[in-house]
């Protein structure tokens, strides 16, 4: 059993060591992890896009005749954006 000075000792952390120890631990992404997952998300922003259109062109004669009032601009302003994020989040995945 260590000694109770000793267990003092090793949890005794002074705030200055702390952000020293803070500063010293920056984390950064090995080359291939960054285009792994800078192409993961601008593959799954170009995908949701090509079968979001896709599926719009599809299903536009039944999403007209509905009775909802999200016709097809609004719909095909809402797979743009979040094709768009995905995109632009592979991007910034790829510098930062």
């Amino acid at each position: 059993m260590p000694s109770s000075s000793n267990e003092t000792e090793r949890w005794d952390v002074q705030p200055k060591d702390a952000k020293r120890m803070l500063a010293e631990e920056s984390y950064d992404d090995c080359l291939s992890c960054r285009i792994t997952g800078s192409a993961a998300f601008i593959g799954l922003g170009v995908y949701s896009y090509w079968t979001g259109m896709s599926n719009l062109r599809k299903q536009e004669k039944t999403i007209m005749q509905s009775a909802t009032k999200y016709k097809m601009g609004s719909r095909r302003l809402g797979i743009a954006t979040i094709s768009a994020t995905l995109v632009g989040m592979g991007i910034w995945r790829a510098f930062n």
